[in-house]
């Protein structure tokens, strides 16, 4: 009798990798309440602050060159690179609820590969994102003094904050591995990137919110993409060390939602 008929895993890290995520990424597709959403999202966000708040970049002591538009580019960009992992772990979470996540758990012989596949779709689907919102800023007039190795470093940062988020969410969803989590997954995602310098500077903040600011590792990742957009780089290595350390840290938080879901069946 095969190992299928009997029950036992078939299925390796690769082959359960590619089998998440590209059904990951067709529902993304093809599925419009999914699709839309995600690519509104950082539109709206972008002309709201690009646009509506473009005045800001003209008050005293507010020092970018490149423009007020590429500032805030920086943060959208970040911005949907982080939701873009929180969503993906709704995803997950939607795929538990009804049971589909439990074919993966018993189809793998690695079941890191559930999460490397879901990683692998958030990634593709964060891509899709940028792309429209690179587009549109471009067709704002957005400047972009940077080198295009500046620009691969920005991009790389952008990548790094999706994996993290896309580890946060999914150990979430793992251990709660039902859609009425999805709160617990966002809301300290969307707190710690509003609580870092998005409108101005973190010279131009004051109170408590410099202060939160000032140790707020986003702020470190959005110094460093805006300073990679206008040829200027700063805090590279601070933030390059963050963009590394938060993966890991929240790997091992999503190897643990792992687990809890094995343990649950």
């Amino acid at each position: 009798m095969s190992a299928a008929a009997e029950g036992r895993p078939t299925a390796g890290f690769r082959t359960v990798a590619r089998a998440v995520a590209w059904r990951s990424i067709h529902n993304f597709l093809t599925n419009k309440s999914l699709l839309i959403p995600a690519l509104i999202f950082p539109l709206f966000f972008f002309a709201s602050f690009a646009g509506g708040l473009s005045a800001v970049g003209d008050i005293p002591g507010f020092d970018f060159p490149t423009g007020y538009t590429a500032f805030q580019y920086v943060f959208v960009l970040l911005q949907s690179a982080a939701f873009g992992g929180v969503f993906t772990g709704f995803g997950i979470a939607r795929d538990f609820e009804t049971g589909f996540g439990r074919r993966y758990l018993l189809a793998a012989t690695d079941r890191r590969g559930i999460i490397a596949g879901y990683g692998i779709a958030a990634l593709l689907r964060a891509f899709v994102t940028w792309s429209l919102l690179t587009a549109i800023a471009l067709v704002a007039g957005m400047n972009i003094d940077g080198s295009p190795a500046d620009l691969v470093g920005m991009y790389a940062l952008a990548i790094l904050v999706n994996i993290t988020a896309t580890l946060w969410a999914s150990g979430v969803a793992l251990r709660v591995r039902s859609i009425q989590g999805g709160p617990l997954m966002q809301l300290p995602v969307f707190l710690i990137l509003f609580l870092a310098p998005v409108y101005v500077p973190l010279s131009l903040l004051s109170g408590w919110i410099h202060a939160v600011a000032s140790v707020n590792p986003v702020t470190a990742l959005l110094e460093a993409g805006r300073g990679f957009i206008s040829g200027d780089p700063t805090v590279v290595g601070l933030a390059f060390a963050l963009g590394i350390g938060l993966p890991i840290v929240f790997g091992l938080w999503s190897r643990g939602g792992l687990r809890r879901a094995e343990a649950a069946g």
